[in-house]
């Protein structure tokens, strides 16, 4: 293939995770192949330096593209410049999150460049000179392997949280700097601000461990039994998204791409199935563990620990164990 260039994914002047993700799995991908990976930084002037030092870390080589425009995600900009610069390189690869952003502008990428696009997957490997992408399918119950058309170049979007990243390589990639000039263009519509939902003063992207209750919590009424095992750990409560959308916890407590993304040393899901928009937004976390009374509930292929069973008597047990060892 070359070369795989990652377009990385900024939110108000700051790298998001899933851009270092991206870079980890491309970095397998050359380990393989051969390839160099290419990380793509589309900045204005004042972003620039510190998302270019972000980006070197995990990449052979970073390519940053400054223009003031580019302070903030402008669909009809992202696309002119993404298709100049594959035109230009011809990358074997090239990866985007599978965000609000990457959904949005890949598709009309791969539409206009005739070539094939692979959505929401969770890992890619090379195959015969083709590339092979693994997605799930059914709600998160099967991962399908999906091989592309042969071509000369490929598109992928890769979901947030289906991989990791670490400390980044010992040597940062050569960085190469351009101003970058083209009419301004909006695809119909333009940014206008950014709008962060409330956080109620709990962030739960900050806390140690977090008590997360889903559908399986039964009814409101249920959560306080939650809330006190959460305050016996210490830990902060959480919630997947059906207790979010019956307001039965507001939104800034929800955990999946639709909500918040955390990483805490204890995730404690209970009641919660553990569908992969779920699973994207907690599968960072060092231990998990999951009560759950249905023991097919997906989200036990992720769990470090697992218990199938009634959280009303689990629970309740477990805050009276937790009680005696904390009076030790």
């Amino acid at each position: 293939m070359g070369e795989i260039l990652v377009l990385m994914e900024s939110r108000q002047g700051e790298m998001r995770d899933v851009s270092l993700e991206m870079l980890t799995l491309a970095s397998r991908l050359a380990a393989v192949s051969g390839e160099r990976v290419t990380a793509l930084v589309l900045a204005s002037q004042a972003q620039a330096a510190h998302l270019t030092d972000q980006a070197a870390g995990y990449a052979d080589s970073v390519l940053t593209l400054r223009k003031e425009s580019f302070a903030v995600y402008q669909a009809g900009e992202y696309e002119e410049a993404l298709a100049a610069l594959i035109n230009e390189r011809r990358p074997g690869l090239t990866l985007a999150g599978h965000t609000a952003f990457g959904m949005d502008f890949m598709p009309r990428l791969a539409s206009r460049l005739d070539l094939p696009l692979a959505t929401d997957c969770l890992s890619l490997s090379m195959e015969g000179g083709r590339l092979t992408a693994v997605r799930q399918m059914y709600g998160g119950k099967i991962n399908a392997d999906v091989q592309l058309r042969e071509a000369p170049g490929y598109l992928v979007t890769i979901r947030p949280g289906s991989g990791s990243f670490g400390a980044g390589q010992a040597e940062p990639g050569k960085v190469e700097v351009r101003d970058w000039s083209s009419d301004p263009v909006t695809a119909g519509r333009t940014f206008i601000n950014y709008l962060e939902t409330a956080g109620g003063g709990v962030d739960i992207t900050q806390a140690d461990i977090l008590v997360s209750v889903g559908r399986g919590i039964g009814k409101p009424e249920n959560i306080p039994l939650a809330e006190e095992l959460a305050r016996i750990l210490g830990a902060e409560l959480a919630c997947s998204r059906p207790v979010a959308d019956k307001n039965w916890l507001p939104k800034h407590r929800q955990v999946g791409t639709s909500g918040r993304t955390v990483k805490p040393k204890v995730y404690l899901a209970l009641g919660i199935s553990g569908a992969f928009q779920h699973q994207a937004g907690m599968k960072g976390s060092k231990t998990i563990i999951a009560i759950n009374k249905d023991p097919k509930a997906p989200i036990f292929n992720i769990a470090d620990y697992g218990v199938v069973g009634d959280l009303f008597q689990i629970v309740p047990a477990l805050k009276d164990q937790m009680k005696a060892i904390l009076k030790k």
